[in-house]
């Protein structure tokens, strides 16, 4: 008799627990700005876009160190049904991804040799399908660094200020299967849902973690950031492809 093996448990999409979705950026996707970049995660697909300003902001002044910001918005249409655009003061969640996307990109520079200019990394979701906070981190490293390589070679800098490569990604338990880079199916059924950015030496930067039905073991914790390690380090590598070509 032929013993019947059980299927490998999968994600939503076919792809195994522990892989990521199809991965690509594009470079110099707005030509005119210092730094762009099209990140396409699976089907969330963000457009990051570095600006450089040469001022900080006011409570700054006069310290000799520069500033990175990040900015976030979801286009009406980048959801099905269409959602309506954000008027007056950003909602809750777009303050919050707003402040991670700045938070995250702080880390990769010495604001010192920055000097007193201001980057302004604005993240625009074209197409939603989960994960599209990290893609914005991921994709909006890849903008800055064209940003600063720019200013480098137009003399501006003298000194590069891109000290550390920045990346992240979600990863989540469903069903009780730990998965790494949860598109929209599995994430809106996720028990544990975390979000991690890490540098290339392999520290974190952030670690945004939620229980969402029930409290999680530190067992758990670490079996999903072991996941979110070995993304993260593919991400770097496709991050380095980017800016190399």
């Amino acid at each position: 008799m032929t013993r019947m093996h059980a299927p490998e448990p999968q994600q939503s999409d076919g792809r195994p627990l522990d892989a990521l979705r199809p991965y690509s950026i594009t470079t110099g996707f707005v030509p005119h700005a210092a730094g762009s970049a099209l990140i396409r995660a699976g089907d969330s697909h963000v457009l990051c876009v570095a600006s450089v300003l040469e001022s900080v902001p006011r409570w700054m002044e006069g310290r000799g160190l520069g500033w990175v910001t990040g900015e976030y918005s979801m286009l009406p249409y980048a959801t099905l049904p269409r959602s309506a655009r954000e008027q007056g003061a950003p909602s809750g969640r777009t303050q919050e991804i707003r402040r991670l996307i700045g938070r995250s990109l702080r880390m990769a520079v010495d604001r010192r040799a920055l000097g007193e200019r201001t980057i302004v990394v604005d993240c625009d979701v074209l197409q939603a399908d989960g994960g599209t906070r990290t893609a914005s981190v991921t994709g909006g490293y890849v903008a800055l660094a064209l940003a600063l390589q720019q200013l480098r070679q137009q003399g501006i800098l003298d000194a590069d200020p891109l000290q550390r490569q920045i990346a992240a990604v979600s990863v989540g338990i469903v069903e009780g299967q730990a998965m790494l880079d949860l598109a929209y199916a599995d994430d809106v059924q996720a028990e544990v849902d975390l979000n991690v950015v890490m540098t290339g030496t392999g520290e974190y930067v952030e670690v945004q973690g939620t229980g969402e039905g029930a409290p999680y073991s530190r067992e758990a914790l670490e079996r999903l950031l072991t996941l979110a390690d070995a993304g993260i380090a593919q991400l770097m590598t496709i991050q380095k492809e980017a800016l190399d070509g």
